[in-house]
């Protein structure tokens, strides 16, 4: 696509309804955004709920798109897909059939109520960290410095790679 100016890496996750057909289903939906092309989806992997303990496991991804949507434009992108597959934002970190989660979007800092990039827990949660550094392993956190460099924080929380023919 010829307009290409942005780099933005998307969070997949889901733990209802089939959730590796839904990230998977989740990941073809990115592939049909306006003015923008997916680049890159990573493996799926199989995580714990974070917050909520007795829900199901997460599968959970990472997308690399190449954009002319803004921020604020691309969120709200991202919002309508999970409400086509039935997201419902009942409490936090309630279980759900897709979470989209825009984390960079070029090196931009933005701090508003609707919106905070890079997202701001990112650097916390190695189901974010291990898919991000697969298909960008040189990725770096505005204000944060190399993704890389947060995994040791993150290494006792369990992250499983599926087999790729799970993906």
């Amino acid at each position: 696509m010829p307009g290409d100016r942005h780099q933005a890496f998307v969070a997949l996750g889901a733990n209802l309804e089939d959730p590796v057909a839904q990230v998977r289903a989740a990941g073809a939906a990115l592939a049909g955004l306006p003015e923008s092309r997916l680049l890159c989806l990573s493996s799926l992997y199989r995580t714990a709920p974070v917050g909520i303990h007795g829900q199901p496991d997460f599968i959970n991804a990472v997308a690399a798109l190449a954009t002319d949507l803004d921020p604020a434009a691309l969120l709200d992108a991202l919002f309508s897909i999970e409400r086509r597959f039935g997201r419902r934002r009942e409490f936090h970190h309630a279980p759900r059939t897709l979470d989209l989660d825009l984390l960079l979007h070029d090196e931009r800092v933005v701090d508003s109520p609707h919106l905070r990039l890079p997202h701001p827990r990112m650097h916390l949660r190695a189901f974010v960290l291990t898919p991000l550094l697969e298909i960008a392993p040189l990725c770096r956190i505005p204000g944060r410095g190399s993704a890389a460099a947060w995994l040791p924080a993150v290494s006792l929380q369990r992250v499983e790679k599926l087999p790729s023919q799970s993906r």
